[in-house]
């Protein structure tokens, strides 16, 4: 699909006001009902640094705006991964937890609540744990050298296996009572306990792995015709599959960590902007993530918006992603967007 720069233009700058736009309206939903000149007259009293300890302040500054800012970042950083992954190792089913980044920092988050509760270590061993996996997947894949990209993927495969009997294992010996319960509510992933101290936390990883990837993008391009041709070209492509595999787990390990294990993204949103913009991996990824974005904050705020209580996101991006990536197969043929 060829795009006239006119277009091109078009669409980027949409990618930057769609997020903004819904980031302005996630502050008008919720149980608590703010009107526009209350939501102006807040934002105005965050600049100018008054009306702190009030209720309509503390609902949408320390609430619904963390809340809707660490989605933005999450969906993101989900989306931009999935895409590059399924440029380099040339395969429309692959997403950013393919590698083993979502078991293994489950697993690490699981640990951490078993053994020290709910703080801090949950996110520090997830994140650890995210880049073990990742480790592991790549010494698993390492074990036969003639098709290291074939057995990369069946590493993840199989290191996702084990760390997922790990995490059953962790949920069998937990308490049923305290800690079983914030185990399997963190799996299903959820921003309900974001704050700004979070997401500083998680935009280390997430921009560190967000920048290599967008520097890097023109070499999916390259990657994703073939090892020989790339080669041809001079790009040594051990390397920069290697250096977009390492961002790629920073991102989603940092993006994991402070979510919980949220599916789909990566895989339907590379999907859906490839519909839109084609397949160059130069638009497709800054457009990937601006989508990514107000996807995943759009099912944020129907997870705390339907229900009286709240329901898990990865659970609503599973109902929403599957009947989804069923259509788009069906209306692309299984290729026609790849």
């Amino acid at each position: 699909m060829n795009l006239t720069q006119r277009k091109k233009t078009f669409l980027l700058v949409a990618c930057v006001l769609a997020p903004l736009l819904l980031l302005l309206l996630s502050m008008f939903i919720g149980r608590y009902s703010l009107s526009p000149v209350q939501i102006v007259e807040i934002m105005r009293s965050m600049v100018l640094g008054y009306g702190k300890g009030e209720i309509p302040y503390t609902i949408v500054i320390d609430i619904r705006l963390p809340r809707a800012l660490l989605a933005l970042i999450v969906g993101g950083a989900l989306a931009v991964c999935g895409g590059t992954l399924q440029g380099i190792f040339r395969n429309p089913l692959v997403d950013s937890g393919m590698l083993g980044v979502s078991s293994g920092a489950g697993f690490g988050a699981c640990l951490a609540i078993l053994l020290f509760g709910n703080g801090i270590y949950v996110y520090i061993l997830a994140f650890i744990f995210g880049l073990l996996a990742v480790l592991l997947s790549y010494v698993t894949g390492n074990i036969y050298k003639n098709a290291p990209t074939v057995t990369l993927v069946l590493g993840g495969v199989i290191i996702s296996s084990i760390f997922s009997a790990l995490i059953s294992l962790i949920k069998y010996v937990a308490d049923p009572y305290e800690q079983l319960p914030t185990i399997t509510f963190w799996l299903m992933g959820s921003f309900a306990r974001a704050n700004y101290n979070d997401i500083v936390i998680a935009l280390i990883p997430i921009s560190i792995g967000l920048v290599g990837i967008l520097l890097l993008r023109w070499r999916i391009n390259l990657l994703s015709v073939g090892d020989k041709e790339a080669q041809s070209m001079g790009i040594d492509t051990k390397l920069s599959r290697g250096i977009l595999i390492v961002c790629t787990t920073l991102a989603t390990a940092g993006a994991v960590c402070m979510s919980g294990t949220i599916g789909w993204v990566g895989l339907i949103i590379p999907h859906m902007c490839r519909m839109i913009c084609g397949n160059d991996n130069r638009l497709l990824l800054p457009v990937s993530l601006s989508m990514g974005a107000c996807f995943l904050l759009i099912v944020d705020n129907l997870a705390r918006s339907i229900t009286g209580g709240e329901i898990p996101i990865g659970v609503l991006t599973a109902l929403i992603g599957g009947p989804f990536y069923i259509y788009l197969l069906g209306k692309t043929k299984g290729a026609g967007s790849w």
